[in-house]
């Protein structure tokens, strides 16, 4: 049987690893396996369906960073219109029968089934299908949700998302060609296809590391925004140059990692100007990531 907990783990930040913490303990009291449920498309795109979820990690992320915890199985279930129609006791009937739980170990603000309730009222319809009910212990330190964290993302504070997170900002995506303005600039941009529902930070400059399709790790520095200088009208493009590299790396898969913003897009009076400025921007990745 199993010990269990639930939930859409967003981000797998700090919260949800103190929760599953928790889990791991609970679970060794009971001489029990541990187990974390998610789901692989967020609960509120089934019930509006004009909600457009931007995520801080897509579902194959999200069970990499799930699999990387000390729980003995994680299971991603399919949320369709079906599922948002079970009550509480229903769902946990489909746990106790479907997958051997018989402990859940809540959120202490997490809620599931139509019917909702309170803690009390799910312990009475956990024990009529055979699941303890338990509550997690909140988090001492400050709030951390998903929901706040998606917010700094937007705002470009990757400094504070990446310490709620309790990593570093992360994306993989393939590498496109653009227009090659970077390269006449001697500052030769990979073009990144950016991830539909995948959250996109604040327009700026940003300091990052780029892992190749090698495995090798290296410094660059991102801009996202229209390039003004070169009036590339409203198309947001998602762009990283990577220090010291000089290669191809059209179709392949690049991993960015968000390590703090350097400074907003902004329109510069010509080319050289605008020259002058990336070398500053690459001195500066270059001085400060050396402390990273």
């Amino acid at each position: 049987m199993f010990t269990a907990t639930i939930g859409f783990f967003d981000g797998v930040h700090r919260g949800h690893r103190c929760l599953i913490q928790q889990l791991m303990e609970l679970a060794t009291e009971r001489n029990e396996q541990a187990m974390i449920i998610t789901f692989d498309v967020h609960p509120r795109q089934i019930m509006q369906t004009n909600y457009v979820p931007q995520l801080l990690t897509l579902p194959e992320e999200k069970m990499n960073l799930l699999n990387e915890t000390e729980a003995d199985n994680v299971v991603m279930l399919h949320f369709a219109h079906e599922m948002s129609l079970l009550s509480s006791t229903e769902f946990m009937k489909l746990l106790h029968d479907d997958y051997n739980v018989d402990c859940l170990l809540m959120g202490y603000d997490h809620r599931f089934g139509h019917d909702g309730g309170d803690i009390s009222d799910y312990v009475e319809r956990g024990r009529n299908v055979g699941i303890e009910v338990f509550v997690a212990k909140e988090l001492k330190e400050e709030k951390v949700s998903s929901r706040i964290i998606r917010n700094l993302i937007e705002d470009g504070d990757l400094l504070k998302a990446n310490d709620l997170l309790g990593y570093e900002f992360q994306v993989t995506a393939p590498v496109v060609h653009g227009h090659e303005v970077g390269r006449s600039l001697g500052f030769p941009t990979a073009n990144l296809s950016w991830p539909e529902g995948k959250i996109l930070p604040e327009e700026g400059v940003y300091a990052a590391w780029a892992t190749l399709p090698d495995g090798s790790k290296m410094k660059a520095m991102l801009n996202i925004g229209c390039r003004p200088t070169i009036n590339n009208g409203e198309n947001i493009t998602v762009e990283v140059h990577i220090l010291d590299f000089d290669g191809e790396l059209y179709g392949l898969p690049l991993t960015i990692d968000f390590v703090a913003k350097l400074r907003d897009e902004m329109r510069f009076e010509n080319k050289q100007t605008l020259i002058k400025q990336l070398r500053k921007d690459a001195a500066f990745v270059k001085l400060a990531m050396e402390e990273v």
